[in-house]
């Protein structure tokens, strides 16, 4: 079993229940090769870490921009809880080092890996607020993923991508991209979808998330790469 004490001391959080803080980082993976861990894996912990994230910043941004209306606050809001972002403090926090996974998990790379470190991400802050409730989370929040939102603001990050795309497609080739659900799997409570972007019947790129607005937003993402849009 990984020792989690380094990180505790890295984060400057002591968890109550150790039990609690290993099973967020325990992808379901490992259970396969370890059917006598205590823990289920960290999804059911993903789910909640993600409601308490998206409350605490939204509470800030509300208190904080009282100037924005509701469709730059979702953006802004957006551009700091995707799964890019949340993989960036992942790797920033040196999650990837706790990580338990299956042996061959562990030789994933790519697209696969940082999936994980972003729910891990996710499920790390489900499991603070289990084991400290919500002002441990909202502190850690602030002090970790807040921050990002100055350069956020002066890139223009809050941008999304699907709306960039649209706009160059519109410029560029008078078409508007539709999007299309290729593949759903996966449990209720965990599904992943992949989508298409398309300029008429042509498929332009592929993307993938564990909601299909997620999905939509990679696959431009995706398509800016591959137009040389960006």
């Amino acid at each position: 079993m990984i020792e989690f004490s380094g990180l505790e001391e890295a984060l400057g959080i002591s968890f109550k229940d150790k039990e609690i803080l290993a099973q967020a980082f325990c992808h379901r993976s490992y259970l396969n090769e370890n059917p006598d861990f205590k823990r289920g894996n960290n999804e059911r912990m993903e789910f909640l870490g993600d409601a308490v994230l998206e409350l605490v910043v939204s509470d800030d941004l509300f208190r904080n921009y009282p100037e924005n209306k509701e469709g730059i606050l979702t953006s802004l809001r957006a551009a700091l809880v995707n799964s890019k972002m949340l993989c960036k403090i992942a790797k920033e926090l040196n999650f990837g080092k706790f990580l338990l996974l299956s042996k061959g998990e562990k030789k994933e790379k790519g697209k696969a890996r940082e999936e994980i470190l972003a729910n891990t991400t996710e499920a790390f802050i489900g499991a603070l607020y289990i084991d400290q409730g919500y002002d441990a989370c909202d502190d850690f929040i602030k002090k970790n993923i807040m921050p990002k939102l100055e350069a956020i603001l002066e890139n223009e990050d809050f941008i999304d991508d699907k709306s960039r795309f649209q706009e160059i497609a519109q410029e560029k080739e008078k078409i508007t991209p539709r999007y299309e659900v290729l593949e759903e799997w996966g449990p209720d409570h965990n599904k992943i979808f992949e989508v298409g972007v398309f300029l008429g019947d042509e498929l332009i790129a592929r993307g993938r998330g564990k909601a299909k607005q997620e999905a939509e937003e990679e696959a431009a993402r995706e398509g800016l790469n591959k137009r040389k849009w960006i």
